[in-house]
This record gives C-alpha cells, sequence and structure tokens, in this order.
C-alpha cells in the first residue's frame, strides 16, 4: 500500500496507524536537533539521546522502530552502545553516523550489526531515503494506502469513505465526509467559508454561506466531542484542521 501525503512524500506508518518511532543518539545538539527536525517533517516520533547511557534508556521506554547511532559518543564507543541496544531491541534497525570513512570502520560497524553507514558531513535527504529503506525492509512499518488523508490520530479512507480517529470508527454523512476531506487534504491551512462552498457544494450559497458553520459544527459533534479538538476557527478567515496537541 502506498500514500502521498499533502507535502509528496509516501507515509510510512506502525501497524497500529501510529507514527513511526525514530532515536536519534548524537552528541553534538546542534546536529541532532537538525536531524530530528528533518524525521519529524516525515511525520514521524523522534527522540533524541547525547550518550549510549542515555540512549539504551531511551530506547528501553521509547521502543524506536530504528535508530540513527553516532559511532564517537562521550561515555561509550557506538559499536557498544549497539551491543546493548541489540539485547533490548534485537530487530530494531540501526543507520550509523561518523565522521571516520576507512573501509576498516565501514565493515566494523556493519560487521557489529549495524545496518547501515553515512558518513560525515552527509545530506539529511540521504540519511533520510537510507532510513526509511531500512524501516520499509525491517517490516515494522507498513506503507499507507495512497486512498488514505492522515491528520494526527485521525484516518480517512477516500476509497472506502471509512474514517477513525484513534481506535473509534466515526460514521459520517456523504456531505460531512466531503467536508472533513477537504479540510484534511489541506492540514493547518485556513480555509474561507467561499472557498469550503466551491469545493464541497460546487455552486454559491450566496446569503446561506452559514450552511457551512452548520456543517462544521456537526463534524466538531463526531471528531472532536471528549477529545483533543483538531478542527478550528480563525475568525474572519475561516476553518482548518490540525493535530490535536
Amino acid at each position: 500500500m502506498t500514500t502521498t501525503s499533502p507535502q509528496g512524500r509516501t507515509e510510512l506508518l506502525r501497524s497500529d496507524r501510529s507514527p513511526v518511532r525514530v532515536l536519534v543518539v548524537d552528541d553534538e545538539a546542534p546536529l541532532a536537533e537538525l536531524l530530528s527536525m528533518a524525521l519529524r517533517y516525515e511525520g514521524w516520533e523522534v527522540r533524541s539521546a547525547g550518550d549510549g547511557a542515555g540512549a539504551v534508556r531511551t530506547a528501553r521506554d521509547f521502543r524506536p522502530d530504528a535508530v540513527i547511532l553516532d559511532v564517537m559518543l562521550p561515555d561509550m564507543d557506538g559499536l557498544a552502545v549497539l551491543g546493548r541496544l541489540r539485547r533490548e531491541l534485537s530487530d530494531v534497525p540501526v543507520l550509523f553516523l561518523t565522521a571516520r570513512d576507512a573501509v576498516e570502520d565501514r565493515i566494523a560497524g556493519l560487521t557489529a550489526g549495524g545496518d547501515d553507514y553515512v558518513t560525515k558531513p552527509f545530506s539529511l535527504e540521504e540519511v533520510v531515503a537510507r532510513l526509511r529503506g531500512l524501516i520499509r525492509r525491517s517490516g515494522t512499518a507498513a506503507v499507507r494506502s495512497e486512498s488514505t488523508l492522515v491528520v494526527g490520530d485521525l484516518v480517512l479512507d477516500e476509497d472506502s469513505h471509512e474514517v477513525s480517529r484513534g481506535d473509534d470508527s466515526i460514521h459520517l454523512t456523504a456531505t460531512e465526509f466531503e467536508l472533513l476531506r477537504f479540510l484534511m487534504r489541506n492540514p493547518r491551512r485556513v480555509l474561507s467559508k467561499a472557498q469550503i462552498l466551491d469545493r464541497v457544494w460546487n455552486y454559491d450559497f450566496g446569503g446561506q454561506a452559514n450552511v457551512v458553520e452548520l456543517y462544521i459544527s456537526y463534524l466538531r459533534k463526531k471528531i472532536d466531542a471528549g477529545r483533543t479538538p483538531m478542527i478550528h476557527t480563525r475568525r474572519g478567515a475561516g476553518y482548518l484542521i490540525k493535530p490535536g496537541e
């Protein structure tokens, strides 16, 4: 199954539809943050650690689907960290980052159980691409269907017309479904009443633009009731949907 996000990327999700989890281990805080930002842009959940001991503790609690691991850490060698990680998570894919570029260093990392190896300096695009490949091959994540829209824990299947939030299925009328689909195709973007009328109802309602307010209220009762709100109003501008915070 494949899906394309609003930014044109194919989304990887865990089997329970939650975001892929990645642990970034590097003692260079600016680099770790840069990597984390790039991975969050993929829609993944990211945690970081600045040393080997912290990496092992975080991995034990976080249970990542993949690890980016710097070989040179202040408290222990990255290969030693890998050994400890393997005792906790035997199958987790590990991508080594290091300034070492000698062939013997690469062989040592891969022989120790690393799955791939990137030397510094590197491009963020290459790291993300290699990590995506490792996650796919590991079988820990599924590729979301092209017909599926995902915003936070809200999932809409355009083919089956099924909608769910978390573990709860949500029944929508045809018009409610079209309105939600338009919002989810434009996450975090404010859509005016005129835009919504044109897209969902396909013609100008003239003085009856309050029909948008009415259907937004219907959606809120079904999507947001008892949960962190996802549908928001920007007075004088329109409406938007974004992940609950």
